[in-house]
């Protein structure tokens, strides 16, 4: 008998959820898990610009209506470029992970910044170049201790210029390694005007650990000792906190590409 006096329980006593409506429930919490893996934290340094973005396309739009949708898709990209995802970085101390996002430009030999005290012998330099629609969040390529913080103030060519390295303004971080010393300069580019870096000198970093953010496009170029072999080509994608840049310790030359 049932709690409403039936010996046999009709339906309507405890409804039996449809194969239809058990469909619908899974559709709607695929779409939300989909939705909500899709949705990208914002880094906090990028609220005020977002902010400033949407208050002009208000702005805009009472002059002239059909601006305030270009405002808005403005606001869209601003949100866009101050992304901060979270990635899956290797810990190995043999590995150099990329601490940006962006396009190898430039895998050479050259010779450090002179204010990062890392000698005058040739280093092994690894560029990755950001334009505006890559994440502009900046990740520690390696396990250590800082050493140093020096910013150098400078023009602001085009990043993707190899006197960038020289000319720009730019903040170099000396960090001590498992192999030695490397550094890791962040460039200011043609549109950015500024820097951050919260990372301070004697603090420890973990391979991939956020240390800093360079604002609508820039470079980072990393100095690497002896014996560091580069894993990356020119024109390869990078991704901070994932790609693996160079690697210590191995019998194995440079990585040979092709274009597919």
């Amino acid at each position: 008998m049932c709690m409403r006096g039936h010996r046999h329980c009709p339906q309507e006593c405890f409804p039996v959820t449809s194969g239809d409506e058990n469909a619908r429930r899974a559709a709607y919490m695929s779409l939300f898990n989909t939705v909500r893996n899709t949705i990208v934290p914002v880094h906090k340094e990028g609220y005020p610009f977002i902010a400033a973005f949407f208050v002009a396309s208000l702005i805009l739009g009472w002059i002239f209506k059909p601006l305030f949708w270009i405002g808005l898709i403005l606001t869209l990209w601003c949100a866009y470029f101050f992304r901060d995802p979270e990635r899956m970085t290797p810990q190995d101390d043999d590995l150099v992970i990329s601490p940006a996002d962006g396009k190898v430009s430039s895998v050479q030999l050259v010779v450090p910044p002179a204010e990062l005290n890392l000698g005058s012998s040739p280093m092994l330099r690894i560029s990755v170049f950001m334009n505006v629609f890559n994440c502009h969040v900046n990740r520690a390529p390696m396990r250590g201790r800082i050493v140093s913080v020096n910013y150098r103030s400078g023009s602001f060519v085009n990043a993707e210029l190899d006197k960038a390295s020289e000319d720009n303004e730019r903040n170099g971080l000396v960090i001590e390694t498992a192999h030695g010393q490397i550094g890791v300069v962040q460039i200011a580019g043609l549109v950015a005007r500024r820097i951050l870096c919260w990372a301070n000198a004697n603090e420890p970093l973990d391979a991939g650990e956020r240390f800093g953010l360079i604002r609508f496009g820039s470079r980072l170029d990393v100095f690497l000792p002896e014996g560091a072999q580069p894993r990356v080509t020119l024109g390869q994608t990078a991704i901070a906190g994932e790609t693996v840049l160079a690697e210590f310790g191995s019998a194995k030359g440079p990585v040979v590409s092709r274009r597919a």
